[in-house]
């Protein structure tokens, strides 16, 4: 499936960046505020319709269930074995400020855990994926495929960590505070999580709000890479809850 998701999260990255290109430069992006008060763009929207119809297409019988799409009651999706989780655009913030931080994201679960997963960061043209089986992947601009895998949890030196661009918090601060921490990486949307998958960084804390969504994609790349996406009590995280908000949580390396 990899290589397929990987022209659709690229087809859905050239339909961002049209939006991205015609707003920047002027006064920004036009925006409207979804129900949640995050704002939502036209990049959000075509995206999404790019991903819905490739995905359908390619696998008409995996049901879809997007960040953009129609609102899927629970007493439906909770029957779903397996399908696909979907966020469009995430990082809409630093795309509406002007980064690029923003990525497209794409990810298969299966019993309730993320078993593949793409991450494509358009305005760098730098893309993720990864799977239990195959493990994780990077491609960067005029470079082969390379595999990348997660750093040693707990480093002599110091941890290495990352954290949220557009959400910091003095639970966050609490947290770090007792830690051996030698350097903090700011990033956006799931280049986050990539940071951790792709050997950049010790640890990513988020002591804050998302939805499943924001994190899936993600979430399989940093596994596939030998890490760990768990809660603050060490217990892996649950998909297609009734409530798809994710508890606190933390991606590292794998201990042992």
């Amino acid at each position: 499936m990899l290589p397929q998701l990987e022209v659709i999260a690229r087809k859905a990255g050239d339909a961002i960046m049209e939006v991205f290109r015609e707003a920047h430069g002027a006064d920004g992006v036009e925006s409207q505020q979804k129900t949640d008060g995050s704002p939502v763009t036209e990049a959000d929207r075509r995206a999404h319709a790019v991903i819905s119809k490739a995905l359908a297409e390619s696998w008409p019988d995996i049901p879809i269930f997007s960040e953009e799409g129609k609102n899927i009651p629970f007493v439906e999706r909770s029957q779903w074995k397996r399908y696909w989780l979907v966020d469009p655009l995430d990082g809409t913030k630093e795309f509406i400020r002007g980064l690029d931080e923003f990525t497209v994201n794409i990810a298969l679960i299966e019993g309730g855990r993320p078993v593949l997963g793409v991450v494509y960061a358009p305005a760098k043209d730098v893309f993720y994926s990864g799977s239990l089986e195959s493990g994780a992947v990077i491609v960067e601009p005029g470079q082969p495929p390379r595999a990348i895998k997660v750093l040693p949890p707990d480093p002599p030196e110091g941890l290495i960590v990352v954290v949220s661009r557009s959400h910091p918090s003095d639970e966050l601060e609490d947290y770090l505070r007792d830690l051996p921490v030698a350097e903090r990486i700011p990033s956006g949307s799931s280049l986050k999580l990539c940071a951790i998958a792709e050997g950049r960084a010790h640890l990513y804390p988020r002591l804050g709000p998302t939805s499943e969504w924001d994190i899936a994609a993600g979430q399989a790349v940093v596994e596939a890479a030998g890490g760990e996406v768990v809660d603050l009590d060490g217990r892996p995280l649950a998909y297609n809850k009734e409530n798809i908000l994710n508890p606190d949580f933390v991606a590292r390396g794998r201990a042992g």
